[in-house]
């Protein structure tokens, strides 16, 4: 599609079908897009996991929430019906184009036959495979090991965007931060008082270092610092969040009792972030809050990791890196890293006192 054309645009989908994570890296995509397109209607199209970031998201108009089929893993029934009222939907909004980011996995051709079956003649997005015309403009991906953010940027770049710049940018609002800093002073942690924010979730259990052992980096910060350590997450993290308030001292939890953009805020506030591969890593790099990364094998650190904030990511060399796996069955050897490595690291970021 020429400039020319791209100005007599609309209408745009902008499809980033995945975990929250992932969509804040189409940030600076979106603000591309947006830059380029002021006048033009621009809907994130995402899945559940993914809308709970829209909040943040800059120069979107409104958020399109779907269960995708070709992201499912196995726990969508078989219902044609169910998919043929996606196609209806998205001929009702009567889109212009289609802009599908992917990551280095993942296919754009089944959102694009989506999105073709529901008339929108301009479809883009980035594969080596062929798919006959599903795709009106197929972009030849770069390497795959290059960061998810340069991914995007390239496929916008290819329709003629030009970037604004290539950070991550998440919008918190005033009323989110004030939420939070009243829910940090009802648990005495005031304005101006340093703070370690630890986040021990993550999507699946292979990214998850062991409880016992954050438990054990927690006690050993406490001692060294004397700072408050907060643990956040989500509402199935409530339970991991007790067990560390219960074995270590000076620690309190906000897990399950802030929402996505408090959870930002939280990261912004907090003096160093330790956490697993996760949303949190990302929520970091976008705010400038340092932060240690108990990063497993499961990834290529190059393509997620932090790029602007201070940051030290720690893994043991395993094998079977990178395993794109959910489970691990060998008992997570590449999370195999002392607390007191995680601690000293922690320590080292923030300049903070050596041990004795």
């Amino acid at each position: 599609m020429t400039g020319l054309a791209w100005r007599n645009v609309r209408r745009v989908l902008a499809a980033r079908l995945d975990n929250a994570g992932d969509v804040l890296m189409c940030t600076p995509a979106l603000l591309a897009i947006r830059r380029a397109l002021p006048g033009a209607h621009l809907t994130l199209w995402t899945s559940p996991g993914g809308a709970s970031a829209a909040p943040l998201v800059p120069g979107i108009d409104d958020v399109l929430v779907t269960r995708a089929l070709w992201q499912d893993l196995g726990h969508l029934p078989f219902d044609a019906e169910r998919e043929r009222a996606l196609i209806e939907l998205l001929a009702r909004r009567r889109y212009d184009a289609a802009i599908i980011f992917t990551s280095f996995r993942q296919s754009p051709h089944p959102a694009a036959y989506a999105c073709y079956l529901a008339g929108i003649p301009f479809r883009a997005g980035q594969s080596r495979e062929f798919a006959g015309s599903v795709l009106s403009q197929a972009v030849d991906p770069p390497p795959d090991a290059v960061h998810q953010v340069e991914r995007n940027l390239h496929l916008i770049r290819a329709l003629g965007f030009d970037p604004v710049a290539s950070d991550l940018t998440v919008c918190i609002s005033a009323e989110a931060r004030t939420v939070l800093a009243r829910k940090l002073r009802d648990r005495r942690v005031s304005e101006g008082i340093p703070f370690v924010l630890v986040h021990p979730g993550a999507s699946c259990p292979s990214r998850r270092y062991p409880v016992d052992r954050f438990a054990e980096v927690c006690r050993s910060l406490h001692r060294a610092l004397g700072w408050p350590i907060v643990i956040s997450g989500g509402p199935t993290d409530r339970d991991i969040a007790q067990a560390i308030v219960k074995a270590a001292d000076g620690v309190l939890t906000l897990a399950g009792e802030t929402t996505f953009e408090e959870l930002a805020a939280l990261v912004e506030r907090a003096t160093v972030l330790i956490t697993n591969n996760t949303v949190t890593m990302h929520l970091a790099d976008a705010v400038g809050t340092p932060e240690v990364v108990l990063f497993a094998g499961t990834e290529l650190e190059d393509q997620w990791r932090p790029r602007r904030t201070r940051a030290r990511l720690l893994r043991r060399p395993t094998g079977c890196h990178p395993c794109y796996r959910f489970d691990c069955p060998f008992g997570l050897p590449c999370l195999d890293i002392p607390p007191r490595e995680v601690a000293t690291a922690v320590l080292d970021l923030i300049g903070g006192v050596p041990w004795s």
